[in-house]
């Protein structure tokens, strides 16, 4: 049954989350999702990819918001329409590394199940893997942090110059003023 405050009720419109892909303006969906999406692409990707390719974002109402599905086919990734796909697909192309990124409000970081996921849907890339979780704040990951899979990176948007490394080749490493001193080889 319609009620007559539902027949006279007048569409609302939600503000939409603009984000710049290559030059163009493109909106997501309105929720905290994409906001940590639209801080993934302005502050992650600038800091840690630089010059690197956007090539896909999901939103929450358009799982391909935007898909460059000929720069992925070039890398050898064919994508299923209905694998589970990453929030955010760069390619940092000064390292030529895929960057997969997860961003966290809801559901769970890149846990071993997921990685391992993941690591299928990409199995063909002709280019390393780079696995990155995102959170908003230091409190949403504490929530998650016993599940981060080893061998994967985490970024958090309150703190944007910083990555955190779940093992790796570097396993100690000096804290220097000269940055020269402290860069991997």
């Amino acid at each position: 049954m319609i009620t007559p405050n539902f027949q006279n009720a007048q569409e609302r419109e939600m503000p939409r989350i603009p984000i710049t892909i290559e030059g163009y303006v493109k909106t997501l969906s309105p929720g905290g999702h994409n906001v940590l999406i639209a801080e993934i692409i302005s502050q992650f990707a600038a800091r840690f990819t630089p010059a690197g390719r956007l090539l896909y974002v999901g939103d929450t109402d358009e799982k391909f918001a935007y898909f460059n599905e000929a720069s992925l086919t070039v890398l050898g990734v064919t994508i299923d329409a209905h694998g589970k796909m990453p929030d955010v697909i760069i390619h940092f192309t000064e390292k030529n590394w895929l960057v997969l990124i997860e961003a966290v409000t809801s559901h769970g970081p890149i846990n071993p199940k997921r990685k391992t996921e993941l690591e299928n849907l990409f199995i063909s890339s002709t280019v390393p893997l780079v696995m990155v979780t995102a959170f908003l704040s230091r409190k949403a990951m504490a929530e998650y942090l016993s599940d981060i899979s080893w061998e994967t990176d985490v970024w958090v948007a309150e703190e944007p110059t910083h990555l955190i490394h779940f093992n790796g080749q570097h396993l100690l490493q000096a804290d220097s003023k000269d940055e020269s001193i402290c860069e991997p080889e």
